[in-house]
């Protein structure tokens, strides 16, 4: 029974979560019905704040298979729960078919749900008249996602599309023909709506969750008690504030939902072609597509509306929506195992894996380019909530909460308060019962007590450091989305940066190419452009070996590949469509020298034109185009030369990927050398090579075959060598990191020994500190995983010579605190292949290697992640910053990412920089200090209030006294709020210092701090209420008496003639009173100068002019109020 009533879903993702069966229960829900009746609706906020309370109060555990009710709690550290109704879909099943055999289907990765081949469908169709039974299938929505029953995994499971356990065979076999109408309509039921569906919730809707808060709520029970008490004035006063909070929440939170819903509307509902069966074409709405629809790409492109894979024809799309690149991509069709010479066999596809052959949703296709009046089209694998772009908005629809020390010790301090609070709560009314107050005083006065020992303004008040600290963050170009995390920032100790366009320049130079001729290395040529050059090889796959496009009349493509193709001075001319559609073997792109650079040549008789012996006019068109592939590190392009008989195939990539693919007698001996000569310069190196292909690979052919059949037995060609210059700000910004003991880690996609140049170069690794690198080996033919430790300066000689011995790594790994890192002259190097390595199989290694590793190359964007999560889980704060490009998932999962990017992608970092440069980052830290301290400082000084305000009423209750409603008023709203508000105004200290704030509230320190001032306040208050009371002229009070009225000045006896008959029932005009009032007064704007910290996180005090001003002014103020002294209206006489 126990297994039947809880599961777990999503299994081992990020929102992992149990699952409890319930069933309603007319009895307990009777009895709460009753309680809520009783409460007076009490016990319903109570139940609407607990989800598990409402579903245990009102309902039975049930097997979870059988249940009307789900409870779902995340696995994570924050154990959130959460509850969803149990629905049901009815389907139609065809009697013939086995109704449970369809329900399975729908969780095991089957996109096709109904049937998965033509026979199938055609005797579906024929018996669609047939009687049918219903199938009822049982679902709950969580997070916009449907999670459906699935009897042969006995546990709920999300519907999934064609992206998972689908195989490349299948696509092109099963789901290349399309829907018929009838497995649409099917599908679209299940399915739903494709829609990435943001609603804005009306006013009303949003009013109530803001006021049904828990503080709002207080707020409330305080106003009506105040009233009760006779306090109108600042019940008022406090409604204005309140309503006034609630309109600006609601106000920012619409703003949100809005901003959200027109990022997402864009291609919400569009029409689309889609193909049915029999070649038939259909125009229907984008909201009306389901996984194995094929959508045709129309010719002046289109705004995603799901996700989709090419399988036929090519695209040019701008993903800067997903990757924060806007350099246009080109998109190819999805491989064909089948027809392919090389095939692929059972490999199952991905998204991710084949991402360059998969169109996402909300990204916009630019072009497309077919052949033979073939229409370009696609398989649509995911949509909605299920496509990248609905992930997204997902993530900030509903974000995963943070975690931090300080707002877990605010809630910690609250609970001590509250304890206060009840012992107060307590001796009041013992007090009141002993001196025989009436009950209703008794009830109210205890209560008021439980107010004034847990502030209502605390929030506001916590919220006003971060507010201005956005405000300055605003002024240096610093957007920021989640206002929250800049508190957190002012912890980050450790920052990763990406190298190409943060540390670097985005754009790379054409620094030289190095040519290969008889397996030997030229002299490095810095002209490409020239007569001599313009017939090799070389040059031609510069000229070809690209993903460049024409847009609108203007070359566009990947940095790298114009600055490459800009140096040899070709031209690039694309197809028309007119052209494409006259011939059958019309190469789609052409390109060719310009005409000052053919020498003149004229061919003899029945010579065969070599790529060496062109003619004046030739041109090299690209037949095919295997795009760049980060997993691969390497591109390559299939062409052929106008009136050649063969094609040619040429690559380029990482140098020590292309040289492992070329033909060993071609590579030369010293390409190591070479390779780590310009590397440790700094230069990007890149690699060509080239082959000579069979004449019996057509064109036909060519379209279909396998990208591993054509990258293999190539023969080297050189190196290009491409300069990557630091920004001119990256040394100063990392010496003031390193300066303010904050660490910094390199995360590059690029070379190793480029990587660790730039590292050298901009200060993260200093001249005489060490490099070791990690480099991991996976299990292979029998062997175990393993590691080979060898210094950055021998890299390229792995001999026994310069491999270091585990044991004698002269690291200690066993650092249990990251002080010992500062004495620590070595640091760890690895790439993307070994950090994978080491995480799957050396698990105990990791966090020792996050404790000084420095550098990491060649990392793909899910390490990038990875990497951050691993430096988290060694209790680092950290801060990533990169230009958005494939940073996306890292920046988020930082404590504070800073994209350098200001497109679309930066939604999903909580920080902009509206500067690409990374001297935001020490500002972020300086700013999120500065913000932090106030936070400490607003935090105590709000604590203090309430102590101090909590004593002196409870002093005055001892002679049935209180503060009146002008007392209240005036140190409430003229003291205290601000206090609070000129006391955040003080802006960050101007550099960055070694010293570190302090994490949480609850430390040796600050409670010192809290406790000796509470102890001075209470001593001085105990003082004054006790020394009055032992004056000569001291009269004690009685509801006739005048006491205060000491004055036999003309002025007062004459303007107050008229009220020497006033009673005062309250007891508030009396001498302790004003004691304990006029000596409460002061100790707030001095508890508040005391809590005012400045150096080294904040500018010091007295450089608040605001704070200064009103403490003169509140000081002038009661220095009047004592020579000559007055009655508020309303009682209580200062």
């Amino acid at each position: 029974m126990d297994k039947e009533e809880r599961k777990t879903i999503n299994q081992g993702q990020e929102d992992e979560m149990e699952v409890y069966g319930y069933n309603l229960c007319r009895w307990k829900l009777a009895l709460v019905s009753l309680g809520v009746v009783c409460t007076g609706g009490v016990l319903l906020l109570f139940l609407y704040w607990m989800p598990e309370w409402r579903v245990k109060a009102t309902c039975v555990r049930a097997a979870v298979k059988d249940c009307e009710v789900v409870l779902l709690r995340t696995t994570d550290e924050f154990r959130k729960w959460f509850c969803a109704k149990i629905r049901f879909l009815s389907v139609e099943t065809n009697p013939f078919s086995s109704p449970k055999s369809v329900v399975n289907k729908m969780s095991i990765g089957h996109a096709v749900l109904l049937i998965e081949n033509p026979a199938e469908e055609n005797r579906h169709e024929m018996n669609k008249y047939s009687p049918t039974q219903s199938q009822q299938i049982r679902y709950f929505t969580h997070h916009s996602v449907k999670y459906f029953w699935n009897d042969s995994l006995h546990n709920f499971d999300f519907l999934k599309g064609l992206d998972e356990g689908v195989s490349c065979t299948s696509i092109y076999e099963k789901h290349s023909a399309g829907l018929t109408k009838g497995m649409h309509a099917y599908r679209k039921l299940l399915y739903g709506i494709n829609e990435i569906s943001v609603k804005v919730p009306s006013v009303f809707k949003l009013l109530i969750k803001e006021v049904l808060n828990p503080f709002y709520i207080f707020q409330l029970f305080s106003i009506i008690l105040w009233c009760t008490n006779e306090y109108y004035y600042y019940a008022i006063a406090i409604v204005i504030m309140s309503v006034i909070s609630i309109v600006s929440s609601l106000y920012s939170i619409r703003k949100h939902y809005v901003t959200l819903h027109d990022m997402v509307a864009t291609h919400s509902t569009v029409r689309v072609t889609v193909c049915r069966g029999s070649e038939e074409l259909e125009e229907i709405f984008s909201t009306d597509l389901v996984p194995g629809d094929i959508m045709v790409i129309p010719l002046n492109g289109i705004v995603m509306p799901c996700d989709a894979v090419l399988i036929s024809g090519t695209c040019i799309v701008n993903e800067s929506m997903l990757t924060g690149e806007s350099v246009p991509v080109t998109k190819t069709n999805l491989p064909n195992p089948s027809v392919d010479i090389k095939g692929a066999g059972n490999e199952i596809y991905s998204p991710e894996t084949h991402k360059r052959h998969t169109l996402f949703c909300g990204t916009t296709v630019i072009q497309t380019r077919f052949y033979t009046g073939e229409l370009v089209k696609a398989v649509v694998v995911r949509t909605g909530f299920s496509t990248s772009k609905g992930q997204l908005v997902r993530s900030i629809l509903y974000p995963k909460p943070t975690d931090f020390k300080l707002y877990r010790d605010a809630y910690l301090f609250l609970l001590c308060l509250v304890a206060v609070a009840a012992i107060g709560f307590i001796y009041t009314i013992v007090n009141s019962i002993l001196n025989e107050v009436e009950v209703k005083e008794i009830i109210v006065e205890s209560l008021d007590i439980i107010t004034i020992t847990v502030p209502p303004a605390l929030p506001a008040a916590m919220t006003a450091g971060i507010v201005y600290a956005q405000r300055r963050l605003k002024k240096v170009g610093i957007f920021c989305i989640s206002p929250q995390r800049i508190n957190i920032c002012g912890q980050l100790n450790l920052i990763c940066f990406d190298k190409t366009g943060t540390l670097t320049e985005d754009g790379l130079d054409l620094w030289g190419i190095q040519r290969v001729e008889n397996t030997r290395f030229l002299l490095p040529e810095t002209n490409v452009c020239n007569k001599m050059l313009v017939k090799s090889q070389f040059v031609a796959c510069m000229a070809t070996c690209h993903s460049l496009t024409k847009i609108e009349g203007v070359l566009s493509g990947d940095p790298l590949d114009l600055k490459m193709f800009e140096a040899i001075g070709w031209i690039l001319q694309e197809a028309t469509e007119e052209e494409t559609a006259l011939h059958n073997q019309i190469m789609p792109t052409v390109v060719r020298p310009p005409k000052q650079l053919l020498p003149e040549f004229t061919p003899t008789a029945n010579q065969e034109m070599e790529l060496f012996e062109l003619p004046a006019n030739y041109e090299i068109g690209i037949v095919r185009q295997f795009p760049f592939s980060s997993a691969l590190q390497r591109m390559s392009v299939v062409t052929k030369v106008l009136w050649d008989k063969k094609m040619d195939a040429y690559m380029k990539g990482a140098p020590e990927v292309i040289a492992s693919l070329c033909k060993p007698d071609t590579v030369p001996a010293d390409f190591e050398k070479v390779l780590e000569k310009y590397t440790k310069e700094g230069f990007r190196v890149i690699a060509l090579a080239h082959r000579k292909l069979e004449s019996k690979l057509t064109w036909h052919k060519v379209q279909n075959v396998n990208r591993d059949t054509i990258e293999n037995n190539m023969d080297f060609l050189g190196l290009i060598v491409m300069q990557n210059k630091l920004k001119q700000e990256t040394p100063a910004v990392l010496a003031a990191l390193h300066n303010a003991d904050i660490r910094t880690v390199m995360v590059t996609g690029d070379n190793m020994l480029t990587a660790l140049s730039v590292a050298r170069d901009c200060g993260m690794i200093l001249p005489q500190d060490k490099v070791i690198i990690a480099e991991a080996l996976p299990p292979k033919d029998g062997k175990v995983a393993k590691i080979n430790w060898h210094y950055a300066d021998t890299v390229s000689q792995c001999s026994s010579s310069s491999a270091i011995d585990s044991e004698a790594i002269p690291v200690k790994l066993a650092h249990d605190s990251l002080e010992d890192l500062r004495v620590t002259r070595y640091h760890f190097a690895m790439n993307g292949k070994s950090f994978s390595v080491i995480q799957e199989h050396f698990q105990d290694l990791v966090p020792k290697l996050m404790l000084h590793g420095t550098v990491f190359a060649r990392m793909a964007p899910d390490q990038k992640t990875q990497l951050v999560e691993a430096l988290q889980n060694v209790d680092y704060y950290v801060g990533m910053c990169g230009d958005g490009a494939n940073d996306c998932g890292a920046l988020k999962r930082a404590h504070g990412g800073i994209s350098l990017s200001e497109l679309e992608a930066s939604v999903a970092s909580p920080f902009t920089s509206k500067t690409p440069s990374i001297s935001c980052v020490p500002n972020l830290i300086r700013e999120g200090r500065a913000a932090l301290i106030t936070s400490f400082c607003v935090f105590k000084f709000m604590a203090l209030y309430s102590i101090i305000q909590y004593f002196s009423v409870t002093l005055l209750y001892s002679i049935l006294s209180n503060l009146g409603d002008f007392q209240f008023l005036f140190i409430d709203l003229a003291i205290i709020l601000v206090v609070v508000f000129t006391m955040s105004l003080n802006p960050a200290w101007k550099e960055l210092v070694a010293q570190k704030p302090p994490s949480g509230l609850i430390s040796g320190t600050l409670l010192c701090s809290v406790l000796s001032q509470i102890i001075i306040c209470i001593g001085f208050q105990s003082l004054g209420f006790f020394w009055v009371r032992q004056q000569p002229w001291y009269e004690q009070w009685h509801p006739q008496s005048d006491a205060c009225n000491t004055t036999g000045g003309l002025y007062w006896n004459s303007s107050h003639s008229d009220n020497v008959t006033e009673h005062d029932e309250h007891n508030i005009q009396n001498y302790e009173n004003t004691t304990v009032f006029f000596i409460s007064s002061f100790q707030y704007l001095i508890v508040a100068i005391a809590f005012s910290k400045g150096k080294p996180f904040r500018q010091p005090c007295y450089k608040n002019y605001s704070v200064c001003t009103k403490s003169v002014a509140y000081n002038y103020a009661y220095h009047c109020c004592c020579q000559c002294p007055c009655v508020f209206p309303g009682g209580g006489l200062n």
